[in-house]
């Protein structure tokens, strides 16, 4: 609310027409805040967020935060230069703060001459009653300087040290920016970026610098904002009730515009109730949550001017995902009254203005270190000296009490008639050119992270471009879909955080697509399809889509990504047979396909696969959905295509190129540090492990059974002098008369998974992890199966026991639930999919988590509101199977007890396992409790389903 009304207000005095949105940067001590505010639709308002790992799902307003603020703690590790997401807390706080606490964002400002000791309380050290050290903050950057010197042979100086940790900051806060904007179809450089908190001021005009923003606006008491904010704010009550009615039925409309009545006078009579406020200082603002039919994305659309909440609606869906559904029915789920009793609090009062020509007088001068001039002298003054109409040109420090900002060179500060500061920060388009033949053979250990981070950035906002425009709701609402960028020999560069089994399989597709087509049978504007299991797929379901991204004619990058659709034919509703013999039992089966044959769509082509598979199974049962979401999927492609290009128009090819091999490089060094660790743990545990030691050498072994008797077995031979592992699967039972087999590239994803979890670092998923690893898997095995085989298991059941079996054989943790519990229920008319959690095994020293999907997946499940609304079904139970997870010094966690209730003769089907083998205890803790599948008929009547079954089953 402080940024928003104030920073508004600020552009209104400038001759603004109230359309120019605002960015708020709230950075403080341990976190950075960015939200986003529109002049013309208020605040940025959604249902649910994800912070810290944590998800809440309630009417919020859309505030993200990122482990980036003057408490992150700074670290050197494995070649990289990390910041945060650690944090050294306040106590005992950043080394300056004098007690004995660890490098934090702070000290690189104050290193850097960014944090003026003189103008800080002083009120440190062990009797609070110090200034801020400097010279720990020094003497600290120079012994990790000389670490970091001595590991990468480089010769960085301390400054350069602490100019490098903050540079890797300010792109960590550049990524949640990009996300609320670009991610929803919003130009960064079309915002002001209002800069707030104790730390915002001190890095606006190099953030703003980074996203093209050419204005950035601080307020007088930035420091305060937020509490000042609050003081601002309206007083608010908001009522909502739900609706479900058709928009387009006149009798349901007039039913949900009296609701609204109803409700304008609930809120009105809240906010009078006590006195403080008569009816005519309250304003209803009234909203309809709207969505299409057939869809669970819904908007909660503001009344329009015109009344019309359809076209409005309509527009916003268009400008957020890119289409729209023509022909299908509007839907009110909710209707919902804000009440505002309006704040009369903000009263703005001029400074008094400078004479002509009148320059600001600083209070006193001191040195800065910047990225490209390096020392400067510099300039500082105090906010409340300065006069209206005050030109600042930087480099300059202005000081307020409460925040510190610093304007770099070539920005210029002006001093608005309120006292505010507004910046003009110099945005040049500088093209890199390609045929630059710098040497970039050498790695920068800070460029490292900051690639690492631009790159993580494509793949995640390609997700969210596959989110928006796709329609189904696996992959809209259950977010069971991946997108990566790999390199030019097809190996895995960056990911999103997606679906685990998904991420370490696409490599294999994309190397099959380029050893099939070669570069020659690839041009600009083809875009491949594919969902084989022997061109590098996992199940049928899980459709990729591969696009090549040329430059001057030459493939440099791929892009790829996967989804989930709710139907590719074969034998059941959902395309999940439980009881598929043959691929030919699992739907159509694509080696690939030109979707996109140099630029022109190949509708015909797909469609005929899809209808008609080549396996001579039933064909789709949702054609248009398949349709939309590989429409979704090639835009996704296409997004990260735009984004690659545009950071290689910045940085140049060759620069690009060369660190998209250099972050491989440096997840390699520490998966080799970790696994170099992981040999000496063994050798120093060899009784408890079990392990066979041979000098540096070590080799552990572990087995699990699938409920079938077929056996997963490993041997890991690990390496503690060269940090190497191989993973011998051989005496892995042969190939299965069911569809549990796996094909190659999910024990490949398995692997990898498993190794990125044990480095306890943030790197990327990438193929530097697996370069220090051999896998090997005998042909005939249920993990190599042949190409007829039936596979539909191999990715949501067998892929968990890999993993199981590679995380017990380091000794990591104990089994987990071991499948995704897949259910499917349907019939010649729809189909719906879901995947159930259960309990995550324990380690040394943690409890595993309780009724979750881990590991090889972390798919949601449809919400139980959805789920009744869409489906002739009723959820009668979700709860914590109490007692399941096995008990120990560390116990695992519970599974889940899930009871549906059909309302129609449909077909249902489950894929599950452990239910006839329990998950394995570790280190002598107990087993954890066997899953059922149980039908309870309509006469009482109980039957056991077994693991795997498809069965008919009656209303009630």
């Amino acid at each position: 609310v402080g940024f928003a009304l104030t920073t508004s207000a600020a552009l209104r005095d400038d001759g603004d027409d109230g359309r120019t949105p605002i960015i708020g940067f709230d950075m403080g001590g341990t976190s950075t805040d960015v939200s986003r505010y529109d002049p013309r639709g208020g605040y940025e308002q959604v249902t649910e967020t994800t912070t810290a790992g944590v998800t809440v799902q309630a009417p919020q307003l859309d505030i993200t935060t990122v482990a980036a603020g003057g408490g992150s703690a700074l670290t050197f590790r494995s070649g990289t230069f990390y910041v945060g997401p650690e944090s050294v807390g306040s106590q005992p706080g950043p080394v300056c703060y004098r007690k004995g606490g660890a490098l934090a964002v702070t000290d690189a400002n104050l290193v850097l001459g960014r944090i003026l000791p003189n103008y800080f309380p002083k009120i440190f050290g062990a009797n609070e009653d110090e200034p801020l050290d400097y010279d720990a903050s020094f003497a600290a950057f120079e012994e990790l300087s000389k670490r970091i010197n001595d590991e990468t042979g480089g010769s960085l100086t301390t400054e350069e040290v602490a100019m490098g940790f903050l540079r890797v900051a300010n792109e960590a806060m550049c990524r949640p920016i990009r996300e609320i904007t670009e991610s929803k179809g919003y130009e960064i450089s079309s915002h002001v970026l209002a800069a707030f908190g104790g730390a915002g001021p001190q890095h606006a005009c190099a953030i703003a610098r980074d996203l093209g923003m050419s204005t950035v606006f601080v307020h007088r008491f930035c420091g305060i904002l937020s509490a000042y904010g609050m003081g601002l704010a309206d007083v608010v009550a908001e009522s909502q009730v739900a609706c479900a009615a058709k928009y387009d039925n006149s009798d349901e409309l007039a039913q949900a515009m009296t609701s609204m009545s109803t409700l304008k006078d609930r809120v009105t009579t809240q906010l009078t109730a006590n006195g403080a406020f008569e009816p005519h200082d309250v304003r209803c603002e009234c909203f309809l949550n709207l969505r299409y039919d057939g869809s669970d994305t819904a908007m909660m659309v503001p009344e329009p001017e015109d009344g019309d909440y359809a076209k409005a609606f309509r527009e916003r869906f268009v400008r957020e995902y890119g289409f729209d559904l023509k022909g299908r029915a509007l839907l009110i789920d909710d209707v919902r009254v804000r009440g505002v009793a309006n704040n009369t609090l903000l009263t703005r009062l001029p400074i008094a203005s400078c004479a002509p020509g009148e320059m600001p007088q600083a209070r006193d001068s001191t040195r800065v270190y910047f990225e490209d001039l390096g020392w400067c002298d510099t300039p500082v003054f105090m906010f409340d000296s300065l006069l209206g109409g005050m030109s600042i040109e930087g480099p300059a420090i202005i000081m307020n009490g409460t925040s510190t900002c610093v304007i770099e060179p070539a920005c210029v500060g002006e001093v608005t008639a309120y006292g505010d500061l507004k910046i003009t920060v110099p945005i040049t388009k500088a093209k890199s050119d390609d045929a630059n033949e710098e040497d970039y053979s050498k790695p920068d250990a800070i460029l490292i992270s900051i690639f690492s981070n631009r790159f993580m950035g494509i793949a995640e906002r390609m997700g969210r471009t596959l989110q928006r425009t796709s329609v189904s709701t696996n992959i809209k609402e259950r977010l069971d879909f991946s997108c990566a960028i790999f390199g030019p020999d097809g190996g895995l560069v960056a990911n999103a955080p997606h679906v685990p089994v998904h991420l370490g399989a696409m490599s294999a597709t994309v190397s099959w697509q380029l050893d099939h087509w070669g570069f020659d049978g690839l041009h600009e504007g083809d875009v491949l399809v594919t969902n084989h299991p022997q061109a590098g797929g996992s199940h049928l379901p899980d459709i990729t889509v591969v696009t090549p991204v040329f430059r001057d004619g030459k493939i440099v990058f791929f892009v790829a990504s996967r989804g989930h659709h709710a139907d590719v034919g074969g034998l059941t509703p959902g395309s999940m047979p439980p009881f598929s013999k043959t691929i030919a039992d699992e739907g159509a089966a694509i080696k690939t396909f030109k979707l996109v044959d140099r630029g022109v769509y190949q509708e015909e082509g797909i469609v005929k696969l899809l209808t008609k598979p080549d396996t001579g199974s039933k064909g789709t049962r949702k054609l248009a959905d398949n349709l939309s979401d590989l429409s979704a999927q090639v835009a996704a492609n296409q997004r990260g295509i735009t984004l690659l290009n545009e950071l290689i128009d910045e940085c140049g090819l060759n620069q690009v190129q060369a660190y998209m091999n250099h972050v491989q490089d440096n997840a390699e060094l520490a998966v080799r540090d970790m696994l170099k660790q992981a040999a000496r743990n063994v050798i120093a545990d060899t009784a408890r492990l079990g392990a066979e030691v041979s000098g540096e050498r070590v080799t552990l072994k572990a087995v699990d059974c699938m409920d079938d008797g077929s056996q997963v077995c490993l041997t890991l031979t690990l390496d503690a002098e060269h940090g190497t592992a191989d993973f011998d699967f051989t005496g892995t039972s042969n190939q299965v008369d069911g569809n549990w087999n796996a094909p190659p590239a999910v024990t490949n994803a398995a692997v990898i998974y498993s190794i990125r979890c044990l480095v306890k670092q943030e790197i990327p998923l990438n193929q530097g992890c697996l370069k220090p690893v051999t896998i090997a898997v005998p042909d005939g095995c249920f993990l190599s199966p042949s190409e007829s085989a039936a596979v539909v298991g191999g990715n949501v059941l067998t892929s968990q026991r890999v993993t199981d079996v590679c995380l017990a054989a380091f000794g990591a943790c104990a089994n987990a639930q071991g499948c995704m519990n897949n259910l499917t229920f349907g019939d010649d008319t729809f189909g719906y999919y879901e995947t159930i959690g259960g309990g995550a095994g324990a380690g040394p020293d943690f409890h595993g988590a309780s009724a979750v999907q881990c590991h090889m997946t972390n798919t949601r499940i449809t919400d139980p509101e959805i789920l009744e609304r869409r489906y002739p079904v009723i959820l009668r139970e979700f709860s914590i199977r109490h007692g399941s997870g096995g008990d120990g010094q560390t116990h695992g966690g519970d599974g889940i007890v899930r009871r549906l209730e059909f309302l129609k003769d449909i077909t249902v089907s489950v894929l599950s396992e452990r239910r006839v083998f329990a998950p394995k205890g570790l280190a002598g803790g107990a087993d954890g409790a066997r899953g059922v599948n149980t039908l309870t008929r309509a006469n009482g009547e109980v039957i056991d389903l077994g693991g795997k079954n498809s069965i008919q089953v009656s209303r009630g």
